[in-house]
């Protein structure tokens, strides 16, 4: 499994970086060893098969949803706002030869309701805004994660947050720490001090 992690983390950090232009949509990317240890987390747990579909919310780049297909997923869905960003999903699902099983939806999430409804997925997984510029900016992503009918759902967030679980509780959820790390976050904003910060996450998988 070592070799296979260290091989995913560096095909994953070759994708076309996220463009990172919006303070106020809390643009970081997600890095290659670290989204490497949250799927090879996932995969450990038994949460992934060849008949999976998956949907990325808030893609970014899209590195955890080309990351999933590469582990053998059936097909991704990536939900992702920022045309730029989007962009960068095209590019890095082409140059994997992944187009024919990844589908994008340029869409803020709260106008992707219906279309979730309306499809059966078999996992969610995201690294939504964490909501320190603008409050609650997860919200959207976690309330309609945990009204979806998708049996399980992985979410990397801050570790000094608890109001994920809170939700998922109040919705009938149950949780489970999967993965403990530090994220890096280099000098990207304007109010940013040092040329690189790093905040503790924790990884949380939750299922009914």
């Amino acid at each position: 499994m070592g070799g296979e992690l260290r091989k995913l983390a560096m095909i994953l950090s070759k994708l076309p970086k996220h463009p990172q232009k919006s303070v106020e949509l809390e643009q970081y990317s997600t890095e290659g060893d670290f989204a490497a240890r949250w799927i090879a987390a996932i995969i450990e747990c038994g949460d992934i098969s060849e008949e999976s579909n998956i949907i990325d919310f808030g893609a970014g780049n899209g590195i955890l949803g080309i990351g999933l297909l590469l582990a053998g997923v059936s097909t991704a869905t990536f939900i992702e706002k920022d045309e730029e960003a989007v962009e960068s999903i095209r590019v890095g699902i082409k140059n994997m030869d992944l187009e024919n099983k990844s589908l994008i939806i340029c869409k803020d999430i709260v106008d992707c309701e219906q279309w979730l409804n309306e499809n059966e997925y078999d996992l969610i997984i995201m690294n939504p805004p964490w909501g320190f510029q603008n409050p609650k900016a997860d919200r959207p992503f976690l309330e309609l994660a945990f009204s979806s009918s998708a049996p399980v759902i992985h979410l990397l967030h801050s570790a000094n947050v608890s109001h994920p679980q809170a939700i998922a509780r109040d919705a009938g959820w149950n949780s489970e720490l999967l993965l403990e790390g530090s994220f890096r976050l280099p000098a990207q904003y304007e109010h940013h001090r040092k040329p690189m910060a790093e905040s503790a996450v924790k990884c949380w998988r939750f299922y009914r």
